[in-house]
């Protein structure tokens, strides 16, 4: 274990043997001063792990050596130890930035606990968390060699990335390949999964099945509507599970999660596909008949959601909702201020519904921009960046404005992304799209494993543009490249981060229901 090297200043310093004795026996090297001008003498002389500070000393007070401390040396953890119980000197400590506040007299435990608190927590939380994980990982794998419902492959997928998360925080990450390797083999299995079951969820009524892209609305929200409170539905593309949940301690300031949810998205996993199915409340081959000519526009994804607004006003009114709603999608800074400086006319409305683009952008930027690749390398660094985006968006402004008029907030996604690591070669006239986790076209050419293959588009409620045409859909973490030019493709879009296949990241996504504190 690493021996600390810990600064203890009391006036009272020489009562307090025993416990410096006790330390040094549990292996900390303790420096005992009796004032607060030694303190810093000695402070300066060698570099500490911890300070433990008396507030009452004569001459130079604790909390005057705290703040000396802190310019020199602001990330060494302070304890403070002190006779006075007022909440003044707490708040003016804590003001301070403490690390802990201890009340004389103190006993050994106390102080170890303190130490072990700030110094070994790491250490103890890394241990304790690849003992729980190792302990776990039995239970998960078990699981995959059972028939797993949808239900149960959610929670599967819940629990692996509560354990990336947790796996992350630890010091060594040493069981982040171990969790890896379990990781793609579920994608592996739930891939199997959806291949087996998508089909018949789209055309028997009589199956039980996840909830939909194109049932979210009428199913989730709609029955929620309250003409006399309005309520925001939040969507941020490309959001997948493990980034709602490091947004959702900042979230979590101004709301109460009242329900956490997933609900699977449609195959493409794309947001020309899957976003439209939710505000059109129908699967895309019905997209046609609300608004003739829907899929003869560009052929660019972006082109094909223009009309969410449309789509989302002709469900209401299917559903016989009369609700007064309003749609707002965000791409730029200048539009989020834009919406937020218009909050006061927003709660005049039933529903506001608000898609920011943020995440998706980021994706394609990831791809597109070397420096975005260098800062978002692995999947740690993309969930960061996201949160990093959320503190300073107007998103984080509207969720405080949405709180303070006690509303009612949804936050969602159309799809999640996958890191893809594995070319799979494709071949395609000039007329196949050009996403890379699913190929529509005539006369693909591609080998038959690891692929999920509609040749029946009709039968996904998929458009079908002409008598020949097919979908192929990339399952767990291929990506399709064509023949020519193959290296450079795959070099440059190898560990990309991209959505439209299947794998648990693109399909379970987060749909939350929160209440303002």
């Amino acid at each position: 274990m690493q021996r600390y090297n810990i600064l203890w200043a009391d006036d009272e310093i020489d009562l307090l043997k025993p416990h410096i004795l006790f330390l040094k026996q549990k292996g900390y090297d303790i420096t005992p001063v009796n004032s607060g001008a030694d303190a810093l003498d000695k402070f300066g002389e060698l570099a500490y792990d911890l300070v433990f500070l008396d507030e009452n000393m004569p001459g130079m007070s604790g909390l005057e050596v705290l703040s000396q401390i802190k310019v020199a040396r602001p990330h060494v953890p302070v304890v403070m130890i002190t006779k006075s119980e007022e909440e003044s000197i707490m708040e003016e400590a804590i003001g301070s930035k403490i690390a802990d506040y201890l009340i004389k007299p103190v006993n050994p435990n106390q102080i170890l606990l303190s130490i072990k608190k700030l110094l070994d927590q790491k250490r103890i939380i890394s241990e304790k968390t690849n003992l729980s994980y190792q302990q776990d990982f039995r239970n998960i794998m078990m699981a995959f060699s059972e028939d797993m419902d949808y239900k149960e492959w959610a929670e599967v997928y819940k629990k692996l990335v509560y354990w990336e998360l947790e796996i992350e925080n630890t010091e060594s990450q040493s069981m982040a390949d171990v969790l890896q390797m379990q990781k793609d083999e579920a994608n592996a299995n739930f891939c199997k999964f959806i291949t087996k079951n998508y089909e018949s969820w789209l055309n028997d009524p009589n199956i039980d099945k996840p909830i939909l892209s194109h049932q979210l609305l009428r199913k989730k929200l709609f029955p929620q509507l309250k003409d006399d409170q309005p309520t925001f539905f939040l969507l941020i593309d490309n959001l997948r599970y493990d980034q709602w949940k490091v947004l959702e301690s900042l979230v979590s300031e101004n709301f109460n999660v009242d329900q956490e949810s997933t609900y699977f998205s449609i195959l493409p996993t794309t947001t020309a596909y899957a976003r439209n199915a939710i505000f059109a409340g129908v699967m895309p081959s019905e997209m046609e008949k609300i608004m003739p000519g829907f899929w003869s526009e560009d052929e660019d994804e972006g082109a094909k959601n223009n009309f969410e607004k449309e789509l989302l006003q002709a469900q209401l009114t299917k559903n016989r909702l009369n609700h007064k709603f309003s749609y707002h999608k965000v791409i730029h800074a200048a539009q989020g201020k834009a919406v937020v400086d218009n909050f006061s006319n927003l709660l005049h409305n039933a529903l506001n519904v608000v898609v920011f683009n943020f995440v998706d952008m980021l994706s394609h930027a990831r791809t597109d921009t070397e420096m975005i690749r260098e800062l978002a390398p692995d999947e740690a660094a993309y969930r960061y960046i996201t949160q990093a985006w959320f503190q300073h968006s107007p998103l984080a402004d509207l969720l405080r404005k949405i709180a303070e008029k006690r509303c009612r907030l949804v936050i969602t996604t159309d799809h999640g992304t996958i890191r893809t690591k594995r070319p799979y070669r494709i071949v395609g006239d000039r007329n196949t799209n050009t996403n890379l986790r699913y190929k529509q076209g005539k006369n693909l050419d591609y080998d038959k494993k690891n692929v999920y293959v509609a040749r029946k588009p009709e039968a996904l409620h998929l458009p079908k543009f002409n008598v020949s045409t097919s979908y192929v859909f990339a399952t767990e973490d291929f990506f399709f490249a064509y023949p020519n030019n193959y290296n450079h493709y795959v070099k440059y879009y190898k560990d990309t981060f991209q959505h439209g296949g299947i794998s648990l990241e693109e399909v379970i996504i987060p749909y939350i229901e929160l209440s303002a504190k």
